[in-house]
């Protein structure tokens, strides 16, 4: 509070910020605060001996980097992507001063969440049972979970591809949707919030197409493309703006090489083949794939290929976001030389 008689002004209170440090889990931070309450500094009163007061320390929430922070209302507050970013999250209230009569105002509260978010290079995006997994083992060294049956995949797995230049790219493989998930069926929100953060998105695809059970409807691989492109759409169509690839497994099976076939000219003629599609289900804006490529996680063929596409894929996305910063500095000394 402020001293009135002599115009002095009250400090502050403190402020709340998440601070990412290296070695914090978000299971640290409960245990850390079972209470799940995070309270910041009271500011010192304004006095004779100190006519400004002190502000009140600041509370500092120690989390992992690779976080979104929301409020009550599901608003994104900001991110913590690598070790220091630091996100205030509640401001102190005024301590008080001849603007305000010097009397205190209170300080900000709510409810925050911490949603912890996988950071890969590429995520690999399917229906269950595609064969992300296998192929994951094939590309790197990871051991994921592998079985003929859905949802081997229920939290994501991070592979490592290895080039000859010692380039490090890493894979997420990330558990299978299903139709609805923008709805949170099946794995739902939790895969869809791993798609986020992710630079690039490698759809895989069983060549032979899919089918969740038998009370499900079996879809062909142009309907599966088409019905993952539509969930994340439907969850956020700014997903669709990533740089996309699709490989096509299974082309070790018999007439996988006619079906793949069918499927190029399907992806080239996309307005031709709509009427396959459930209207509600056809994206408003289809997926220009960067590479297509065939391959079979069982024999291991086309695995290189696939690799050697990842890696232009990201280096041709390197190159135009760093021709972008280069033209925006260039604007920036225009700009200030007048």
């Amino acid at each position: 509070m402020g001293l009135r008689k002599l115009g002095g002004e009250g400090g502050n209170g403190g402020n709340v910020f998440i601070v990412s440090q290296d070695g914090m889990t978000l299971k640290m931070i409960k245990d850390k605060y079972p209470n799940k309450r995070f309270v910041a500094g009271v500011g010192v009163n304004s006095s004779i001996r100190s006519l400004k007061g002190a502000k009140g320390k600041d509370c500092e929430i120690y989390a992992p980097a690779g976080i979104s922070i929301t409020n009550d209302n599901g608003k994104i507050i900001g991110e913590l992507n690598k070790k220091g970013d630091r996100l205030m999250v509640a401001h102190g209230g005024h301590g008080g001063s001849f603007k305000t009569n010097f009397l205190p105002s209170k300080g900000q509260a709510g409810i925050i969440r911490m949603d912890l978010k996988l950071v890969a290079d590429v995520g690999l995006v399917g229906f269950p049972n595609a064969g992300k997994s296998s192929l994951l083992s094939q590309m790197s060294h990871a051991k994921p979970k592998i079985a003929d049956y859905p949802f081997t995949t229920l939290r994501p797995e991070i592979g490592t591809l290895i080039y000859s230049d010692y380039k490090r790219v890493s894979v997420a493989d990330l558990p299978g949707l299903i139709e609805g998930a923008h709805l949170n069926k099946g794995m739902g929100h939790k895969f869809l919030k791993h798609v986020e953060r992710t630079k690039q998105l490698l759809y895989v695809v069983d060549v032979t197409g899919f089918q969740l059970s038998s009370k499900t409807p079996f879809r062909t691989v142009f309907e599966a493309i088409n019905f993952l492109t539509k969930e994340l759409e439907l969850y956020k169509v700014e997903l669709l703006s990533k740089p996309a690839l699709l490989a096509v497994n299974k082309m070790d099976l018999e007439d996988a090489g006619e079906k793949f076939n069918e499927l190029l000219q399907q992806l080239q003629q996309l307005q031709d083949f709509y009427h396959l599609i459930p209207e509600e289900m056809i994206p408003t804006r289809p997926v220009q794939f960067k590479h297509i490529i065939p391959v079979s996680a069982l024999t291991g063929c086309g695995i290189e290929n696939l690799k050697k596409c990842i890696r232009k894929s990201l280096d041709d996305q390197d190159d135009l976001e760093n021709d972008h910063y280069r033209l925006e500095k260039l604007q920036s000394l225009r700009t200030n030389s007048f």
